[in-house]
């Protein structure tokens, strides 16, 4: 029998163990002096078989990861690196439809065509060990008349993370700094007519500068390891109830309407109410954001399996292309700059909260959850 192993985007299959030591000799009986100078490469580099399996890894990546040779020999990237991904089936790496959008899955696949790539990629670890962003190199080697591909990656998690934190700062503050400033120069002609529109104005332009300096403070933090929490007993009929009031009259939510449902009265949480206010906000901001004027988002409590689980629904679906990409640093279809929304759901909220953020879409809509222990305990 020829059956292929399923897969959703690249070849599922592995070389059989004999095959991966005969490769992996070709590196191994190199010459001392090449040997040298691969180790010496500050960037991690790898050698991937046909099957896009490692047989050959420099010292850099054995040191990143913490192991030997031997205990990488066989894995694909993702495999070793720790995507979440790539435990998601059997086939491992590659082989799901999150694989699809992964810059280096993309690379190696267009590298055995016989291309020199460089791309970009994201990697959301397992057990919330972190977001890594790499950026890859793929080029073709033949030895002994077998097709490689010399792999390499360098960590340029820190370089996007202060990308896309300037961006967003710089854009937005100073766009609502431009308003604040032009109120006022409105306000100094106006004199007294129309001036408590113009205070109005005013005054929720500095919120939204707080709040934007606040958000970005909070990242970082939380980024460091050293964001604070703070937990106490929360109601939460109160609790969403004072959300739903705070987008009431918010510009986000005009002509858009906030429903809570029934279902909150009487659970209780224990947990930091800033971060989970910060959470829920997003999934509320987000949901109005995809509704047309005149419908609906509703906003909902329960307990669920022994824990407190809020979800906000809206009654659109998200195009499956950007489901792939949802809680990734920096993605949106929001423009540039943006992207921290859902990214910050997830860090906040099971990081720091210790729950799990999902989400689900589809021709009844989208739902976005978080789901916390009753009390967190530090």
């Amino acid at each position: 029998m020829n059956d292929k192993l399923p897969t959703q985007f690249a070849p599922a299959e592995r070389a059989s163990a004999a095959d991966l030591l005969r490769q992996s000799r070709y590196f191994a009986d190199a010459p001392p002096l090449l040997s040298h100078f691969l180790n010496a490469v500050p960037d991690i580099l790898t050698v991937l078989n046909r099957e896009r399996q490692i047989v050959f890894a420099n010292q850099r990546l054995l040191t990143f990861l913490g192991v030997t040779l031997e205990d990488v020999l066989g894995l694909r990237p993702g495999e070793a690196v720790n995507c979440a991904h790539a435990f998601d089936t059997e086939c491992g790496c590659g082989t799901t439809e999150f694989c699809s959008t992964c810059g280096a899955a993309q690379a190696i696949l267009a590298c055995q065509q016989g291309q020199v790539r460089t791309q970009e990629c994201r990697i959301i670890q397992r057990h919330n060990e972190g977001v890594l962003d790499l950026k890859v190199w793929a080029t073709p080697l033949e030895v002994e008349s077998e097709l490689f591909t010399i792999f390499s990656l360098t960590d340029i998690s820190h370089e996007k993370r202060r990308q896309a934190l300037e961006r967003i700062f710089f854009h937005d503050v100073m766009n609502t700094a431009t308003v604040l400033l032009s109120s006022t120069y409105l306000l100094q002609e106006e004199q007294r007519d129309g001036q408590d529109m113009l205070i109005d104005l005013i005054s929720t332009n500095v919120e939204k500068i707080v709040e934007e300096i606040e958000t970005q403070r909070q990242l970082t933090q939380a980024e460091n390891d050293e964001l604070p929490v703070q937990p106490i007993l929360i109601v939460m009929s109160a609790f969403l109830q004072g959300l739903a009031a705070g987008y009431s009259h918010h510009p986000i939510g005009l002509g858009r309407h906030l429903r809570i449902e029934v279902g909150a009265e009487g659970i209780t949480l224990v947990s930091d109410p800033v971060l989970l206010r910060r959470v829920i906000e997003n999934m509320i901001k987000n949901a109005l954001e995809a509704c047309q004027p005149g419908q609906t988002v509703t906003l909902g409590c329960e307990w669920r399996a022994n824990r407190v689980e809020v979800w906000v629904h809206n009654p659109n679906p998200i195009p499956r292309k950007v489901q792939l990409q949802i809680f990734q640093r920096s993605y949106s279809t929001k423009g540039t700059g943006r992207g921290l929304g859902t990214y910050s759901m997830k860090l906040l909220g099971e990081r720091y909260l210790k729950g799990t953020v999902t989400f689900t879409s589809g021709a009844e809509g989208t739902t976005f959850r978080i789901s916390c222990p009753a009390s967190l305990d530090h």
